[in-house]
């Protein structure tokens, strides 16, 4: 519930003063409304999560001298940041052939240094949709017991796909066989797979459905799961309680895998108007990362890209951002996901200048990585709001971010559940 000042001043009587932080700024965005209000007071427990918070005109309740205070100061604060399509354990300046030259376990340790740089950029909750060796588990656990610092993660274990697609290692000749745990060719091979994975630890499961730009041999737009295989998939997951996230370029593999009622489609380049017809009628969610291709033309040679992928690069990056325009025209549920790992962890923001740039307004760039993420993970009780309940994950800008929605590339301030992340004091 939303207290008054009064309230608020009560409960600050007859409280530990020690058992709340209360934070104080001089706006507040609430993205889900599209309304910002004034004169904001969050009061943050002990456990992480809002307990009250006020906002508007009137004197400013008195809180205690030894509260655990924190003022922001004539900053605007709004929810923590949600990234739908990370890979924290990837780094794009090791592409291609170049990642070979390192130990399995190296990519764990990368991903120590980039769940730091992504919590530190305001993103408070991402969705790993694939790792190798369950790297994204173990990333999780440590986030969640201390031992490192970083965002909320959402993991999917494996990227799972067919033999010779865009989850499978297409990069070797025959007499080097790479172990791939995450391939499977056929619908009662997926079910087993999915159990496996859930098993391990799996929140969401995300599948390769058609080719993609950064495997070497299959073309982008091909289909390799068939509808018999997705809809295996989607069934077992939703009977096991997780959602299904789909890598899909093509508009085959797009409209097969809305049709077997996938939760998000990843990337969407080639959707068409049957896309954005299917994906309405079954609620499903476009996650298009439309910034990542500035970067892989502007770097990716240099970084190891395979020339293959250039070429696909070349071919898909403006048409991806073309439908984005026209998903969002039609009124298709966007949300935010950016593909880092593919540029560098940290500047996931950069993105939202993009999603203004190709259409939405920047209220609706914003709530795509706070309120509808929230909804598209089923987590709406916890993160993508600053309302009581829910954690105290708060990023101050310096400015109006829905009048310059760049601000959101310099956070002033960080909380991940009412703990400082990165502040001017730190």
């Amino acid at each position: 519930m939303k207290w008054t000042f009064a309230a608020l001043a009560a409960f600050l009587a007859t409280t530990s003063v020690q058992a709340v932080t209360v934070v104080t700024a001089a706006h507040m965005l609430d993205p889900a409304k599209g309304v910002t209000v004034d004169n904001v007071v969050v009061v943050i427990g002990d456990n992480g999560r809002v307990q009250g918070l006020v906002s508007g005109t009137g004197a400013r309740p008195n809180i205690p001298a030894d509260a655990k205070r924190l003022d922001l100061g004539d900053v605007t604060i709004l929810p923590g940041l949600i990234d739908m399509h990370v890979h924290l354990t990837g780094d794009p300046t090791l592409s291609g052939y170049q990642g070979l030259e390192y130990t399995d376990n190296f990519w764990t340790v990368v991903g120590v240094a980039n769940a730091k740089k992504t919590v530190e950029a305001g993103f408070t909750t991402v969705r790993m949709v694939g790792s190798a060796n369950y790297d994204d588990v173990a990333l999780k656990q440590g986030i969640d017991h201390g031992y490192v610092p970083g965002p909320r993660i959402v993991p999917a274990t494996y990227a799972i796909g067919a033999t010779g697609g865009h989850c499978d290692s297409t990069e070797f000749p025959p007499s080097i066989n790479v172990p791939q745990p995450n391939i499977a060719n056929s619908p009662e091979q997926f079910r087993a797979l999915v159990r496996t994975l859930r098993k391990y630890g799996a929140e969401v499961i995300k599948v390769c459905m058609t080719g993609g730009e950064l495997s070497k041999t299959d073309s982008v737009g091909a289909q390799q799961i068939s509808f018999e295989e997705i809809k295996a998939i989607v069934d077992e997951a939703h009977m096991l309680g997780l959602r299904v996230a789909v890598h899909a370029h093509g508009t085959d593999g797009i409209n097969d895998a809305l049709r077997a009622g996938v939760d998000t489609i990843e990337h969407a380049s080639l959707a068409d108007e049957e896309s954005f017809k299917l994906a309405k009628a079954h609620g499903a969610w476009f996650d298009m990362d439309i910034y990542d291709d500035d970067y892989i033309l502007s770097d990716g040679a240099k970084n190891g890209v395979f020339a293959e992928s250039l070429a696909k690069e070349k071919m898909i990056g403006l048409k991806q951002r073309q439908t984005f325009r026209a998903a969002h025209a039609a009124g298709v549920k966007m949300l935010f996901g950016t593909d880092a790992g593919v540029y560098p962890h940290g500047d996931n923001a950069r993105q939202f200048a993009k999603m203004v740039e190709w259409g939405m307004t920047p209220v609706e760039a914003i709530r795509a990585a706070t309120s509808d993420a929230a909804i598209a993970l089923n987590r709406v009780d916890d993160v993508g709001q600053i309302t009581p309940g829910h954690y105290g994950d708060i990023v101050a800008v310096a400015g109006d971010p829905t009048k310059d929605v760049r601000l959101l590339e310099h956070p002033t301030w960080v909380l991940k559940g009412g703990q400082v992340v990165t502040g001017p004091a730190r």
